[in-house]
């Protein structure tokens, strides 16, 4: 026997001596020799429970120039599995007949006689210091393979244990019945950027929920912004007061909701992109006449912070400005169809001259989360509302990093942020023009250096703009069936990860792939419960439509729909009411 197959045995000769506790790992199997690549091992089992998808278990060898207590435990995770060995299949055919019945008339007597072959991708040996390192060592033919126990789990799989500063405990393993917590490590999370990718239904709002309540939790108080298109995140209000985010300082998180009402842009901080984006079904002449006008404002109000629409307008007008052959100056005619779209965006509710509710001090706080609602707001208006408030926060960040501004300014923001964008797609899409993808790959691409984190949460992975996606190194997949949606996948999953995509059909709603900079190695998680309330539930149509007919409804409805008694008509005599 070599030095690996005798590793155990030396162990319990240790524990028998000392008489110290040692749970002996459990043996699932025995390796048969290398796999496909040079990064697998197959090993031969009879233990069809344990030997799941996703799975860990572990081999183990001696360094020579280790004692065997240290000897390395070379973590590896199951990525394919199949049948080599049962009884025959005529066995099976007759329904009729139990197939142990028969296997015992002929001799069978083995309990479980069905052979896998299953195979591994090596994960590595876990430092403390260094994650996973691969130590390029197979496991020799014979040698035992062992399930990974819940304790080794626990204490390699997490960057950091759940409850210590910077970390997020957003679930436990799927395939464990025991609950082994599953912590994301907040720092990597909101530096190397993240992304949500689930189909509709699968709760990837949930779980974008159960992330926000980490981040607001006592060890991590974290400074929060919520793009929500779709009104879906107002109950995070429920954490005010509530138990599990006092902290013993006297902390308790700040939640702030910007309604469509509360919302006011300041016009200057546009560009003039956006107020192209606000300004449909402009021709060729009106955009180089707004392009001058926005120059010439520009170089009108240098040194100013605020100029308004009808500053906009004076410039069009000297813009469009032309002058004949005779000297004389005369007004063209893009000036007035431009000053009339011009002036429909001065009637917007949401662009002001001086208003301006979404500066990076209102939005940002550590230990506040900041939900800027827009439900209510048209697409080219979300688009353009994304667009300035990133583009401010960005700003921000680098010239207070510069310290390029002072304290009482606006834009002063002395700490990291992490913003979080729902329906992403719409606001980076793949093949269309869109104000929000430039300074979205901005910030994903130099967001790190100046502590400015993205979150993005989309249903249609294939539609979101490749490049925007692959920046986010943290990633958590939920249950996806459209082929290029899981096409798209791919490319933007690590390696290690790519293995667990083929359960994205079989998942469940409230199951995710974590994979990525947050986590030491992908695994499969369950979600773990909110403690606010979730604001995303799907209506319950049948249950509305029953209401409808309740009899109180019905009544309501009735005494609504009953014509207007009309006036009695006055009595006369000869002309005269006698009323």
């Amino acid at each position: 026997m070599n030095a690996d197959n005798l590793l155990l045995d030396s162990r319990l000769a240790t524990v028998a001596s000392t008489g110290s506790a040692f749970v002996s790992p459990r043996v699932i199997g025995t390796v048969k020799g290398p796999g496909e690549t040079g990064n697998q091992y197959v090993f031969i089992t009879a233990d069809n429970r344990s030997v799941k998808i996703g799975e860990f278990v572990f081999y183990e060898v001696v360094v020579p120039e280790r004692e065997y207590e240290s000897a390395l435990q070379i973590l590896g995770k199951i990525s394919a599995r199949c049948l080599i060995d049962h009884l025959p299949d005529r066995i099976f055919a007759d329904t009729e007949i139990s197939p142990e019945t028969i296997a015992a008339l002929v001799g069978f007597t083995y309990n479980n006689p069905e052979i896998y072959e299953i195979t591994v991708d090596v994960v590595g040996y876990f430092d403390s210091n260094l994650g996973f390192m691969n130590p390029r060592r197979t496991p020799n033919p014979g040698a035992k393979v062992y399930l990974a126990d819940d304790v080794m789990l626990r204490r390699v799989l997490n960057k950091k244990q759940p409850g210590e500063v910077g970390a997020a405990h957003i679930g436990s393993l799927l395939l464990r019945e025991s609950d082994v917590p599953v912590a994301l490590d907040v720092k990597e999370l909101v530096s190397t950027h993240m992304a949500i990718l689930a189909g509709t239904g699968s709760g990837k709002s949930y779980t974008a929920g159960v992330l926000i309540e980490e981040l607001l939790l006592p060890h991590n108080r974290a400074a929060v912004l919520v793009f929500d298109p779709h009104g879906e995140y107002g109950t995070l209000t429920d954490m005010r007061g509530h138990p599990a985010f006092q902290g013993s300082d006297g902390y308790t998180p700040k939640v702030k909701i910007l309604t469509p009402e509360d919302i006011r842009i300041r016009v200057s901080s546009l560009d003039y992109y956006d107020i192209m984006t606000l300004l449909p079904d402009m021709s060729d002449r009106q955009q180089s006449i707004l392009n001058k006008a926005y120059r010439l404002l520009q170089r009108h109000k240098q040194g100013e912070h605020r100029w308004g629409i009808q500053d906009l307008i004076a410039a069009v007008r000297e813009a469009d400005m032309q002058v004949d052959e005779e000297g004389n100056e005369k007004s063209g005619s893009s000036a007035p169809a431009l000053e009339w779209k011009l002036e429909r965006l001065e009637r917007s509710q949401y662009f002001h001259t001086f208003e301006h509710t979404v500066a990076p001090r209102d939005l940002f706080e550590p230990g506040q989360v900041t939900v800027l609602q827009m439900n209510e707001i048209s697409q080219e208006e979300q688009q353009v509302i994304c667009a300035a408030v990133l583009r401010q926060s960005n700003q921000a960040r680098m010239n207070t990093q510069r310290e390029l501004i002072k304290p009482e300014d606006e834009n002063f923001l002395p700490y990291p942020v992490f913003i979080i964008v729902e329906e992403a797609h719409r606001f980076a899409p793949a093949n269309e023009p869109s104000r929000c993808k430039a300074v979205l790959r901005t910030i994903l691409s130099e967001g790190r250096k100046f502590g400015l984190g993205m979150g993005l949460i989309t249903q249609r992975p294939g539609k979101i703009d490749s490049d925007v996606l692959s920046q986010c190194m943290s990633q958590f997949i939920m249950r996806i069936v459209n082929p290029v949606d899981q096409e798209s996948l791919k490319y933007g999953v690590e390696a290690a990860g790519r293995d667990l995509l083929k359960e994205l059909p079989a998942l469940t709603k409230g199951q995710i792939i974590v994979a990525g900079a947050c986590v030491n190695t992908p695994v499969l998680c369950k979600v773990r419960q909110r403690l606010t309330k979730h604001g995303g539930e799907t209506l319950n149509a049948p249950e509305m439509w029953q209401k409808h007919f309740q009899e109180h409804h019905a009544r309501d409805r009735q005494i609504q729909q009953a014509p207007v008694a009309a006036r009695p008509r006055s009595q006369t005599v000869r002309g005269v009411s006698i009323e």
